[in-house]
């Protein structure tokens, strides 16, 4: 054989053989495998516009105005969190977070309306009109030196976060965070996503899984079960089943959280219109009763009375999501007025069981039932005050001969307390078709409602007959 030819035989047996093993080993290699690594071992994933689609017009002026602030001052600024993760859903977020390497201090300065905020967690906020802009600083873990000037972070023993100023780098920031789905980084310089947890692959499977050890994670802030079980409820995912096991269990840690915090916690969980979603999801978990243990034990006693406890409580949250759903007002009052309603109820029986009259026992009983509530979940007064009218109203409701109704339709909170009986009945308390004359009764024209008021409809209460002293001798 030429030896040409044999020397090109040799070199195209090679090429090939380098060609079958690239190849091979392209075949083998996942797409998400093929991502640079950090410093820290963590795989960095960045996805471009092409891939997340996020569209430009979908992102808020003010927010990107802040992020531009911010990096042309030299600082690394993203927008981070729910607003990122609500965009890739096809939802409006409700604001836009964002996330940087500029101590508070240093971000305050860059902005004529800002204001520093916040002792366990500084932040600054960003004015622009009505609508603000929340910026924070990247954070680390409580396990890592902090170096840039911030307070160190400070944990009960038993893991609770009390102070959390642990500067550290974007890297760190992503790890400390609480589900992946909440740890995606959008950056407006080249409009990619920076993904250090998975996160966008969480999406894509709508899984909500926890960043570190769920465990550990639930005890440094409990109310991370709370968001857990939100996402769950709002988004339509599941709870992966390692971010789940330990809720149950870790349940009773709410109640060493601030009832302020709770409160609010609250109204995010069930007036953010997927309210019933989320009812059912704190039952399955075991996380409503720490918030409202009363009306949990109102649900096993009121049964045995025959009061639809529950139905209630399922009725009240489908008419809030009904509402919101029609971009229409609600308020807590009513949402407590409701859930706290039997609990109240049963108190009062009791009560008057012990000869306390009516009025005087709703009295009582509001004040016992109001004031064990506040302990787990604050009530601002702006809001009780409301709520105990409401409770009134429903024992004057059925006084509506002669001029009540009239009168009782003027009341600032009749509309609220109204709509609380009509959940009562509809709900499967018998209350002899009271709801029923009250829609009649504001639906009808002046006539018709004079001779509604001349009925004495089922369930009214008769007017007492009022005794006449005897008159004294006169002495003439």
């Amino acid at each position: 054989m030429d030896m040409s030819l044999f020397l090109a035989a040799v070199i195209a047996a090679i090429l090939i053989g380098a060609i079958l093993l690239l190849r091979r080993r392209h075949m083998a290699t996942k797409p998400e495998d093929n991502i640079p690594a950090t410093d820290s071992g963590h795989q960095i994933r960045i996805i471009s516009r092409d891939e997340h689609q996020i569209p430009r017009q979908h992102l808020d002026d003010n927010a990107l105005k802040v992020v531009h602030r911010l990096n042309d001052d030299g600082h690394e600024a993203y927008l981070v969190g729910g607003c990122i993760r609500d965009l890739l859903l096809g939802l409006r977020p409700k604001d836009f977070d964002v996330a940087t390497s500029a101590l508070p201090e240093e971000a305050e300065e860059l902005f004529r309306r800002a204001r520093l905020i916040g002792r366990r967690f500084k932040l600054v906020h960003v004015r622009f009109g009505r609508d603000v802009i929340e910026v924070a600083t990247f954070r680390a873990g409580h396990d890592v030196d902090d170096n840039q000037g911030g307070e160190h972070g400070r944990q009960a023993e038993s893991g609770l976060i009390l102070r959390d100023n642990v500067y550290g780098s974007l890297e760190e920031d992503a790890l400390r965070r609480d589900f992946t789905i909440n740890a995606l980084y959008y950056s407006p310089r080249d409009h990619s996503i920076h993904d250090f947890v998975g996160g966008f692959q969480d999406m894509g499977r709508r899984t909500i899984r926890m960043i570190g050890d769920p465990e550990a994670r639930y005890r440094e802030d409990p109310v991370r079960m709370l968001r857990a079980v939100r996402f769950a409820a709002k988004l339509g995912f599941d709870i992966e089943p390692a971010t789940a096991a330990p809720i149950r269990e870790l349940a009773p840690l709410l109640g060493d959280i601030a009832s302020a915090r709770m409160f609010d916690e609250v109204l995010k969980l069930l007036q953010s219109g997927h309210g019933v979603d989320a009812y059912k999801q704190m039952q399955a978990y075991d996380l409503f009763e720490p918030l409202f243990p009363q009306v949990q034990q109102a649900i096993a006693e009121g049964e045995a009375r025959g009061y639809p406890v529950e139905a209630l409580i399922l009725k009240a949250l489908r008419n809030t999501d009904r509402r919101l759903a029609q971009r229409k007002s609600v308020t807590p009052a009513f949402l407590f007025a409701a859930l706290l309603w039997y609990p109240m109820q049963l108190r009062m029986n009791r009560l008057m069981e012990d000869g306390m009259p009516a009025i005087p026992a709703l009295h009582e009983a509001a004040n016992e039932v109001i004031g064990v509530q506040v302990r787990h979940t604050a009530i601002p007064r702006r809001f009780s005050t409301p709520l105990r009218e409401i409770w009134e109203l429903q024992l004057r409701l059925p006084r509506r001969q002669g001029n009540r109704a009239a009168r009782l339709m003027e009341h600032p909170r009749f509309r609220a307390a109204y709509d609380l009986l009509l959940l009562r009945e509809t709900s499967g308390e018998d209350l002899g078709g009271l709801s029923q004359w009250w829609t009649d009764y504001q639906a009808a024209n002046p006539d018709d409602r004079a001779s509604l008021q001349g009925e004495v409809p089922p369930g009214a209460h008769k007017p007492r007959s009022r005794r006449r002293r005897p008159r004294r001798a006169r002495n003439d």
